[in-house]
């Protein structure tokens, strides 16, 4: 029997998608998990009649492989990435690369470069977007870490991954932790996308008091114009799903949100690096109330709201929520690009944000029609401070506000939260606002903490400190 081309560990859902996807690509793949029962049955199950060669040690896996081998990681991400690397080491030789595919954070990405490199080893730690049916079909892939190792795994990732245009949606990201870094700003992103679906949901549902056939209406009409998205799409289809007694299936889910964590690492590095990511803050927060169920159902008996404005004309309002939907979006969308710029520059990972875009167009959850205008905007002008420096995205906006601030003062009106289109709102606010109170912040700051201050007729990088009273 003829070794494998590349070997997969973990044999969940998304671990066996993408070895049927390569076995699909022609790509000879073994494969091992800790239990060997869950082997048995995939080899029995979805990979019979197929090349795939099952292992039941971690050294006969890695005897499977061509040198020099590769090997993908598709476990836990944490401690059990390491244990599973420090398991493979002594089975290896120099030149070996090893993937890990999961959802890691990106410092850990970084640690593993640089550790795996010292003993002759090629590290990439890889962002992979799709869910399960883009592992299967075609996912987005942002490999970074040792670009040496990349060279040797390019044609395989890029073969299985999702095309637009002929175009694969895998790109090299940069050194280290970039890859999984801009997965991780991608989740973001991702929390801020859902949120602001739910706010337009919850708008129309609760506020215009629609049925839920109107609203999936509305949404298959979005889904054919700016909003084109996967998650516009797969909203349309859920709220048409029905249960067992013919109602809507969404109306008998519990509103409590879970999250696995991404989000919340791309608040906590917005905050780390100072960049303003608000909406994607917000989307989090969401989440977190959300799972207060128990004290939201007294708070619901004890606190009132406003009181119920008259009738509101549905097809006005339902355009003004489009538009706030679509220049939120693209806040979430500026804001993230300036988190990816931060870090870029900290890291010098020099990020090509074309072609994070171009990857995140096809096959990943984040998926829509505007990616392209973003890929368009970066390839016109690389050293593009915002994306609201864009003409094309400029433009959007200023056409979406007049509708993007009736849609906040309705919500306001009826009482219903809208964190995410407001924080976008408040944002592009504050950015567009050449004079905002921070001047009267930093003498708060000064007279308390003689923090000092600078002095608009003065050159930037003066400091000065104030006697503000004769107490102080």
């Amino acid at each position: 029997m003829s070794q494998a081309d590349i070997g997969l560990i973990g044999l969940a859902v998304m671990g066996q998608n993408l070895v049927l996807n390569m076995n699909d690509h022609g790509y000879r793949v073994a494969v091992y998990n800790r239990s060997e029962e869950k082997t048995q049955d995939f080899l029995s199950g979805p990979a019979k009649n197929s090349q795939v060669i099952g292992t039941t040690s971690i050294a006969q896996f890695c005897s499977q492989l061509k040198s020099p081998r590769v090997i993908m990681l598709m476990v836990k991400a944490g401690a059990a990435v390491d244990a599973v690397i420090n398991e493979l080491i002594p089975q290896l030789s120099p030149g070996d690369t090893i993937i890990d595919g999961g959802n890691s954070l990106y410092t850990d990405s970084e640690r593993r470069t640089h550790d795996l490199k010292s003993k002759g080893f090629y590290f990439i730690g890889m962002g992979v977007s799709g869910g399960e049916e883009g592992a299967r079909y075609g996912p987005s892939l942002m490999p970074g870490g040792n670009q040496d190792g990349w060279e040797t795994i390019k044609p395989i990732f890029q073969s299985i991954s999702a095309k637009v245009d002929g175009e694969p949606c895998c790109e090299w990201m940069g050194a280290g932790g970039a890859g999984h870094y801009v997965k991780m700003v991608h989740n973001g992103i991702e929390y801020g996308d859902m949120q602001l679906i739910c706010e337009a949901y919850h708008l129309m549902r609760a506020g215009l008091d629609m049925p839920m056939e109107k609203i999936q209406s509305v949404f298959k009409e979005w889904q054919a114009g700016v909003l084109d998205s996967y998650l516009i799409e797969i909203t349309s289809e859920i709220l048409g799903h029905k249960d067992d007694d013919g109602n809507p299936l969404v109306d008998k889910i519990l509103d409590t949100a879970g999250q696995k964590g991404t989000g919340k690492w791309t608040g906590i590095n917005a905050l780390e690096n100072g960049i303003p990511l608000t909406l994607i803050g917000e989307a989090v927060f969401a989440r977190y109330l959300s799972a207060l169920k128990d004290q939201r159902i007294k708070a619901a008996n004890l606190l009132s709201g406003p009181a119920i404005p008259p009738e509101q004309d549905v097809t006005t309002f339902t355009q003004a929520i489009h538009d706030a939907l679509y220049a939120s979006k693209i806040i979430s969308y500026a804001q993230g690009f300036m988190l990816l710029a931060q870090a870029s520059k900290d890291q010098n990972w020099s990020l090509n944000y074309g072609n994070i875009a171009l990857v995140w167009r096809g096959g990943c959850i984040i998926r829509s029609r505007f990616l392209n205008n973003i890929k368009e905007a970066y390839t016109q002008t690389p050293g593009l401070e915002n994306l609201l420096m864009d003409n094309f995205f400029k433009e959007a906006v200023e056409q979406a506000q007049t509708g993007w601030r009736t849609a906040i003062q309705f919500a306001v009106s009826v009482g219903i939260p809208a964190p995410a289109f407001s924080s976008a709102l408040a944002f592009y606010d504050g950015y567009r606002c050449e004079q905002l109170p921070a001047n009267l912040l930093q003498a708060q700051r000064d007279y308390f903490g003689a923090h000092t201050y600078e002095r608009i007729d003065r050159p930037r990088g003066q400091f000065f400190h104030t006697q503000w009273s004769k107490d102080s």
